[in-house]
């Protein structure tokens, strides 16, 4: 029986409350509306973007229901909707695509001015919710919301993927692998024979020094405080890996004595201040770039001595690895197929979506790179 143009009453993770575990709701998901597409997802990975909601550092409405990597099949289109079918395999775009405004326009952009990263206002470009649960409205999560049997997008923030492409590993480039590699590969444009530092080690780090050995770099420095990620960030590429609970002096110091001068890019992939200032002051006085890659907390400011800046060093910030998502996301997933780089590694631990807080606790603890929440009773 056909199920389009119907409200979809489905299993989701519904996060009532700050700092609480996840509910597994029933909810209701209305139809899309025009231009609009109703997804089944398939596979949704646990990104730490989504703990920084839980833990209040990224200040969205509740409740909500997050989750934003992840791959799916459609299950129906809105009026108007033409770029995608019921059937089609897709990914989730975190950036929109609109294809129209200043952003999408310009080849020195990719944050389309549909998004919602920031302000995050958790509802449909309409400034409604096609969520409800127990009566009440339920908040979308940067236009995605992926911790759901059925989600509904805009047809801007979805995009076609070859339909022999697994949606278990796949889903990566919904989110961590194509920020990590594309922060190396396209925002830093790191070049062959360069010296690199990436703070942090999770999905997204990792996936920058994948990039780093892609673009030819003849160090990548690791760095993480969890000495148990140091075999995978050698496996994916890292030459060196450094603790800094291992040094009494500044990060920055040890890693400017390791290469002379500083190296010539450093990616900040945890999302803390203090880590920011660090890969900015590791890098090469007068050429060096550094590049934001985590998630930023919510209400903090960073301090720096100026005089980082004033030599020459440049700071980039960096939003779904500089891709411009409609387009892009269909290329990544055509040279997944064609081996061109690896998913596998990345992906540490696979559960079915309804124990989704034992998967945070995975993360929380440093246990697992990547945990893949499916939707399946396999």
């Amino acid at each position: 029986m056909s199920t389009a143009g119907k409200v979809i009453k489905c299993k989701a993770a519904v996060m009532w409350e700050a700092n609480k575990p996840f509910s597994i709701e029933e909810v209701e998901v209305a139809p899309p509306k025009a231009h609009e597409v109703r997804v089944k997802i398939v596979a949704a990975g646990i990104c730490r973007s989504d703990d920084h909601v839980i833990t209040g550092a990224l200040v969205i409405p509740l409740p909500i229901i997050l989750g934003h990597e992840a791959a799916g099949i459609v299950e129906s289109v809105g009026q108007g909707v033409t770029s995608v079918k019921p059937g089609d395999k897709v990914i989730p775009l975190i950036v929109p695509y609109c294809g129209e405004c200043k952003s999408c326009l310009s080849p020195k952009s990719n944050l389309c001015i549909r998004n919602d990263i920031s302000p995050g206002t958790g509802l449909m470009l309409d400034g409604t919710t096609r969520f409800t649960c127990k009566g009440k409205a339920i908040h979308h999560f940067m236009g995605t919301s992926t911790f759901t049997e059925y989600t509904v997008l805009h047809e801007t923030s979805v995009a076609k993927i070859d339909s022999a492409a697994p949606l278990e590993k796949v889903f990566l480039i919904g989110c961590g692998f194509s920020t990590g590699y594309g922060a190396a590969v396209q925002t830093a444009k790191v070049e062959p024979g360069s010296s690199c530092a990436v703070f942090g080690l999770g999905g997204v780090g990792l996936s920058v020094i994948m990039g780093c050995k892609a673009a030819g770099a003849s160090r990548i420095i690791a760095v993480d405080i969890n000495s148990d990620k140091f075999a995978k960030a050698k496996e994916l590429g890292a030459t060196d890996c450094v603790n800094p609970r291992d040094f009494k002096k500044p990060i920055h110091e040890v890693l400017i004595e390791m290469t002379g001068h500083g190296v010539d890019y450093a990616f900040e992939v945890v999302g803390r201040t203090e880590t920011m200032s660090a890969a900015l002051a590791c890098c090469h006085y007068n050429c060096g770039v550094s590049v934001i890659v985590g998630v930023p907390p919510a209400a903090q400011k960073v301090s720096f001595d100026p005089m980082l800046l004033f030599t020459g060093r440049t700071w980039k910030g960096c939003v779904f690895g500089g891709w411009k998502s409609k387009d892009s996301v269909p290329k990544l997933v055509a040279d997944y197929m064609k081996k061109k780089f690896v998913l596998d590694p990345l992906i540490t631990h696979r559960l079915h979506f309804t124990k989704i807080n034992e998967g945070f606790d995975l993360l929380r603890t440093g246990k697992s790179i990547r945990t893949v929440l499916v939707f399946q009773d396999s």
